[in-house]
């Protein structure tokens, strides 16, 4: 399995893509870059990676948003802290996997140190990448939160180091060897859920990304490492979801089918668990006139998957962080009752300390229910009990953003433009629309990296 695995990815070009991956690659990279952006002016989480990268010296790669350029290991470290911080990146509602928050700042890494590197070679690592991360969550029989393991950076891992290796052209041998160089470096534990003060959640992809780029480079300077990464005796399926897994979810299809085009781009910036919520709650007030004023509460169903967002109840409806409140479906649908929206800016200090919100987060409450028309993790119902008696209901399948409801593409523009208006160095709107058309026009570039050259 590992065999047929690293031989795709070592041989994967652009010319064997499918149109929908080459797409979905170019959405991608317009949505990582874009919420890159803002997260470097709206996550204080990420500036001790931020100066931990400057620390280590001047370098040719950019910390994205910013007027900075550092080496390339602190520059993946720096951006990946950035990928995640805002939680406004795509998602792959399938499964746990956030594929590209630790394998965009990889490549953009490569591409400024290894460059030039063309926007084809750019994209199809990109596909690549995140087809294998999705394909190993997808692989899993046993949750790996059963272990004690947070998957998501996890398996993002792994896609980053499979892109990493595709961009710079590794053999099959030396894909496998960087494979079981990521498997000695990363890690990320359960209790990232449920520290109230950490703030790791942000900032998590650092570490993944780190972690790939240094084992591509390694790998590439000839460090041996295993003949089986993935399905050995103590390999990953062993230690992370007990030797219990598909093969046929990792190979099947391979080359031919890419999960990078049926991916979801996020139209609120919060956990992808809580977005059917704050749709409901968007829909049902703006289309009954509902005043927050008259709510005397709202029952949320949630399922097994979305209950870590409603538990603890008193934490969720009252967050001490950003990121925990991004992590929350009582605060987050307070917001979109409250505020009518749900917003970049909604998750700075004075939005966790407003007592309108707080008071509507209070009166929140979460049922456990399934239902098998809901897609696991992304549906739910919402039921608003109002102050004169009645009440007004709704459910949904699947939240917006999702491959069968996607953001058009006029919505993915505007939010890669407001986001690059939100960066430590912000982008001008006419400066923004040439990146945003440089981005979508990836194949015809000759050289990616000099798309992030500082602006002076």
């Amino acid at each position: 399995m590992s065999d047929l695995l690293c031989r795709h990815i070592a041989t994967a070009r652009w010319e064997t893509l499918p149109d929908l991956a080459r797409e979905g690659a170019r959405s991608v990279a317009l949505d990582a870059i874009g919420v890159i952006h803002a997260a470097s002016g709206l996550a204080p989480e990420a500036a001790p990676f931020i100066a931990l990268a400057r620390a280590n010296g001047a370098g040719p790669c950019a910390i994205i948003g910013t007027q900075h350029r550092v080496q390339p290991i602190g520059a993946a470290l720096a951006n990946g802290a950035l990928a995640h911080a805002v939680d406004y990146e795509d998602a792959f509602d399938r499964a746990p996997a956030h594929p590209n928050a630790s394998l965009v700042p990889v490549l953009l890494a490569l591409a400024q140190s290894e460059g030039p590197v063309d926007g084809r070679r750019f994209l199809t690592a990109l596909a690549v990448g995140g087809d294998v991360a999705c394909r190993i969550a997808l692989s899993l029989r046993q949750p790996m939160e059963q272990g004690g393991w947070y998957p998501p950076p996890i398996v993002a891992a792994f896609g980053a180091v499979a892109g990493a290796a595709n961009l710079l052209g590794l053999s099959p041998q030396q894909t496998r060897d960087a494979l079981s160089l990521t498997l000695c470096q990363v890690t990320m534990p359960g209790e990232i859920k449920h520290s109230r003060r950490t703030t790791l959640r942000a900032v998590r992809e650092a570490f993944p990304a780190q972690a790939a780029l240094t084992s591509v480079l390694l790998a590439r300077e000839g460090v041996p490492g295993f003949e089986e990464p993935l399905e050995g005796k103590s390999a990953f399926f062993a230690l992370y979801a007990g030797g219990q897994f598909d093969p046929a979810d990792l190979t099947d299809g391979l080359g031919v089918h890419y999960w990078g085009g049926e991916l979801t781009f996020k139209p609120w910036p919060s956990c992808r668990g809580t977005h059917p919520f704050i749709e409901m709650a968007l829909d049902l007030s703006a289309r009954h006139g509902i005043a927050p004023s008259v709510i005397e509460r709202v029952e949320v169903s949630v399922d097994g998957i979305q209950s870590m967002l409603v538990d603890p109840l008193a934490r969720k409806q009252a967050p001490e962080t950003a990121i925990d409140a991004k992590f929350s479906v009582p605060f987050t649908t307070a917001l979109a009752l409250v505020r009518g929206a749900v917003r970049l800016e909604d998750f700075d200090a004075a939005s966790l300390a407003d007592p309108e919100v707080l008071a509507m987060a209070a009166r929140i409450q979460p049922l456990l229910e399934h239902r098998p028309e809901w897609q696991p993790g992304v549906g739910g119902a919402m039921r608003i009990m109002l102050t004169n008696g009645e009440s007004r209901h709704a459910w949904l399948k699947n939240a917006l953003g999702c491959p069968t409801r996607p953001l058009p593409p006029s919505a993915q523009r505007a939010k890669f433009v407001d986001c690059v208006d939100r960066a430590a160095s912000p982008l001008k709107p006419d400066a923004a629309d040439r990146l945003a058309d440089a981005i979508l026009g990836l194949d015809l570039l000759d050289d990616v990296g000099a798309l992030f050259q500082p602006t002076g």
